[in-house]
């Protein structure tokens, strides 16, 4: 950012005044135009629903030692492939993750500025939000986004965090918002996107409570699997391109990305189980 410079290799008084520690009304207060919420188009005008890449399906599971999220890799525009290894799954800190569903552009414009803000408040207060306030500061981001959902753009973003301070041992947290910024707690699952309703129903059937990492990066497989049969927007693992879901875990360790090794192992695990049980795995007794 070069605003505000009274002279050459000096710092404008916009960086030097004593502010808040949000980043984005910084933002707000001298650059607005860097902003990913102004709306793009005249009131009154929508988006043609095909010419934007949207991303589709993403989940978060609690499990044994923390919480796993994950999503596809497709994004789509109306019925053609816009892209096939779209990175869905991105770390906001050291204990917090986001995946989205929605608009591409404006989904991965969001999560940069996510990340700045977050270690921005650290840098400036000293000590790292609480997960409630970050959960707080990202509803606050998608309820400026309004105008771009309503004009057809919408993000749907999924919160997944390691959370110390949480009462009663459940330290793996999940919040799902709507495009108005809306906060929703959600427990011990939950998915967003065009497949989530498949994804969802299958996370009913396998998740439980003391799921170990394995287990539950195969649940998680399993439900983009369902979700990829019945919602071609879904994509499913790529065995050919050797293109497979994103796997990430949070735990009092930080956030980590499943290798790919691993991810292409149960993926190709979960492929080889679908051909002699094409509907997936039956509930746990």
């Amino acid at each position: 950012m070069t605003a505000d410079r009274g002279h050459e290799g000096r710092l404008g008084d916009a960086f030097l005044t004593p502010g808040g520690s949000s980043f984005s009304e910084f933002l707000a207060a001298h650059r607005p135009e860097l902003l990913p919420n102004r709306p793009p188009f005249p009131d009154g005008v929508r988006a043609a629903p095909d010419r934007f890449p949207h991303g589709t399906t993403v989940l978060a599971l609690s499990y044994r030692d923390g919480v796993l999220i994950a999503g596809d890799r497709r994004a789509t525009m109306g019925n053609l492939i816009a892209q096939r290894d779209l990175e869905k799954v991105h770390p906001a800190d050291d204990h917090t993750a986001v995946a989205f569903a929605g608009t591409v552009g404006l989904a991965l414009d969001m999560v940069k500025l996510y990340q700045v803000e977050l270690t921005h408040f650290e840098k400036l207060e000293g000590i790292p939000m609480t997960l409630g306030a970050k959960a707080r500061r990202l509803a606050t981001m998608i309820r400026q986004n309004l105008g771009q959902a309503m004009q057809g753009l919408a993000v749907v973003p999924l919160l997944a965090g390691y959370d110390r301070t949480a009462p009663g041992g459940a330290r793996g947290r999940i919040f799902s918002f709507d495009v108005a910024g809306g906060l929703y707690e959600q427990a011990p699952f939950h998915a967003e996107g065009s497949g989530s309703p498949y994804a969802r129903g299958a996370l009913k059937k396998l998740f439980r409570a003391d799921l170990p990492r394995r287990e539950a990066a195969l649940a998680a497989l399993q439900a983009l699997y369902d979700a990829a049969d019945d919602d071609s927007a879904t994509g499913g693992p790529d065995i050919g391109r050797r293109i497979f879901p994103t796997v990430s875990v949070i735990t009092e360790d930080g956030f980590e990305r499943l290798p790919e090794r691993e991810t292409e192992e149960l993926s190709r695990e979960t492929v080889e189980q679908r051909r002699s049980r094409p509907d997936g795995p039956y509930a746990a007794p």
